[in-house]
């Protein structure tokens, strides 16, 4: 529920006032229905549970020709804190899982750039440790400690593949660290018309 949580408030920020069909032609956009399984049950579920929390508000319906009246939602006070709660975690946190990082890389934009670097970098070094540890796996199974039974050869296939893949997000994490501090993308310190901000409302 976490990664349609974060998906959801996010995209209902960003449009500045939303209703589910808008929120799941977003989601669709960035292939959401497939690494996070969400389906349009779960996205108006979801939209329900958020309102019913305090994080999104009803502003008011539409009439619509496909079915019965939309409702329109927008993000309260108590749903930014929740957004910017799951983002930094989605991001900063190994345990989050890859669904909740795949959520919040839409909405890193939305961060200022100081922030965004200190979450990536914060998960830079957790996926480290997650390295270091493979790597220990692989050591006992060639070396098993004395007394110890030894691993089949083959299972060591398993602990590569682990490494190979952790140390290809590693190398990926850094890069894209290096390519923030560069100043790639416009961040919310940047502009405030930044991707996944809410519209900027005109002057009165």
């Amino acid at each position: 529920m976490s990664a349609t949580r974060l998906l959801v408030l996010g995209t209902v920020r960003m449009r500045g006032e939303a209703h589910g069909y808008q929120v799941r032609q977003d989601l669709l956009m960035w292939a959401a229905d497939r690494w996070a399984n969400i389906k349009p049950g779960s996205i108006y579920h979801a939209l329900k549970k958020l309102a019913a929390d305090g994080l999104l508000e009803e502003v008011t319906t539409e009439e619509s020709e496909l079915g019965p009246e939309r409702v329109v939602y927008r993000i309260t006070q108590q749903g930014e804190g929740e957004f910017y709660y799951l983002l930094s975690n989605a991001l900063s946190s190994t345990e989050s899982g890859s669904a909740m990082f795949n959520a919040g890389l839409p909405f890193i934009t939305t961060l200022e750039r100081g922030n965004l670097l200190v979450l990536l970098k914060s998960r830079i070094q957790q996926t480290r440790g997650a390295a270091d540890s493979i790597r220990v796996l692989i050591d006992e199974s060639i070396a098993p400690a004395d007394g110890q039974p030894g691993k089949p050869p083959h299972v060591r296939e398993m602990f590569t593949y682990w490494l190979v893949t952790i140390d290809a997000e590693l190398n990926w994490l850094k890069d894209m660290v290096a390519r923030i501090e560069s100043g790639e993308y416009t961040l919310a310190d940047d502009s405030p018309e930044a991707f996944g901000n809410p519209p900027t409302k005109p002057a009165d």
